[in-house]
């Protein structure tokens, strides 16, 4: 089952949340979680709300399908930050001028989906593939690595290698 989940204009940069999602990119949810609160950056809190609604929304997806949902087996698909709006403020500074202050904000967008490494039996179950019959008749291995066999060895005359 794939879910998302987007949380638009987060009050801080994408610069300093981009370091958190790259460490759970690609990771299993279980671990992600773990590794989200763990963390001593800010932006871990946030990014852990997104993933737990992304997870909240497989698991109601899998819900009105009528499926079968374990949350330990989905694994972060997909999660990437983006810039949203700046707001632009200004502040004072000497002689009587004004210095802009920019307060970004970001997007995060987070997909879950389940894990396909994790369901061995399905491999398992699948019937073997047809082999291709083997050819007749293989090459020797002298002629395979271009050295001359004994067939290829005729005696050269001095003007042909010249």
């Amino acid at each position: 089952m794939e879910a998302r989940a987007i949380q638009r204009t987060v009050r801080q940069s994408a610069r300093k949340m981009r370091l958190v999602v790259d460490l759970i990119r690609g990771r299993a949810v279980p671990e992600a979680y773990a590794i989200l609160r763990f963390s001593k950056k800010l932006a871990a809190k946030q990014i852990h709300k997104v993933l737990k609604s992304a997870v909240a929304n497989a698991e109601h997806r899998a819900q009105r399908a009528n499926t079968a949902f374990d949350a330990d087996r989905l694994r972060v698909k997909y999660a990437v930050i983006n810039e949203g709006p700046t707001l632009k403020r200004w502040t004072a500074a000497s002689m009587g001028r004004a210095t802009p202050i920019l307060k970004r904000t970001s997007h995060v967008e987070i997909h879950v989906g389940a894990d396909e490494t994790a369901t061995p039996q399905a491999a398992a179950a699948a019937p073997p593939a047809a082999t291709p019959p083997a050819k007749a008749k293989a090459k020797p291995k002298a002629a395979a690595k271009g050295k001359r066999t004994k067939a290829a060895k005729r005696p050269r005359s001095k003007k042909a290698g010249k």
